[in-house]
């Protein structure tokens, strides 16, 4: 069986992914860029504000809000390093109480506060995550260049969190052997894998650990 041609901005089957997050990658970003074949003039740049939730006691699914819609991804696997992740929850506010308790809740690996409502707007939700001791809603912009390399999706990302400066690269593919290809022909090989849940823990103090640079 051939392998799954990829293309930016469509459903593919779970994919793989090596992503850093560091202070420079201008090497590495200008080698993605001589190397990309073109890709769609609507990711060449791309920019966005979401808010991620981050627990001190869940490392596997990483929720983010963007224009009011909820998107909770859960780890997989690790492969030659590079992980998967896949969907699993997708919703919007106002959110039904009945979500919030059975799904994204328990996503968080906390003691679940009182629901006293059957609905909740993006605001009451927001600040009952503020009220959470285990709990963070953490800011973050990006600033994304797309690029396509050894047939996998790439970009470079200009990240505020929390309005701390970070730049991050990644590569992401169904094949593995593709990914470690385009990490070779980068030059980051030994550079550390880091997703944004670790990333944004680490600038947050969750974590206490460097980025790769």
């Amino acid at each position: 069986m051939g392998k799954e041609e990829l293309n930016i901005g469509e459903i593919s089957k779970p994919r793989f992914e090596f992503r850093s997050f560091g202070q420079n990658f201008d090497q590495a970003h200008f080698r993605m860029s001589r190397l990309s074949v073109p890709v769609p003039e609507k990711v060449w740049e791309r920019h966005s504000d979401e808010i991620y939730i981050m627990s001190r006691s869940n490392d596997n699914n990483n929720t983010k809000i963007r224009d009011g819609k909820m998107d909770i991804k859960t780890y997989v696997q690790t492969v030659n390093g590079l992980e998967q992740w896949n969907p699993l929850m997708k919703g919007e506010f106002p959110m039904p109480a009945e979500v919030l308790k059975n799904e994204v809740f328990p996503a968080f690996m906390v003691e679940m506060p009182a629901l006293t409502k059957d609905t909740y707007t993006y605001e009451e939700f927001i600040r009952m995550v503020n009220d959470h001791p285990d709990l963070a809603a953490v800011k973050v912009h990006k600033q994304r260049f797309g690029y396509m390399v050894n047939n996998t999706i790439c970009e470079y990302g200009i990240v505020l969190i929390n309005g701390a400066r970070l730049v991050t690269i990644n590569s992401e593919s169904t094949e593995t052997e593709d990914i470690l290809k385009t990490i070779s022909d980068l030059g980051v090989e030994g550079v550390e894998n880091i997703n944004y849940l670790q990333a944004i823990k680490r600038v947050v103090g969750m974590i206490d650990k460097p980025m790769a640079n």
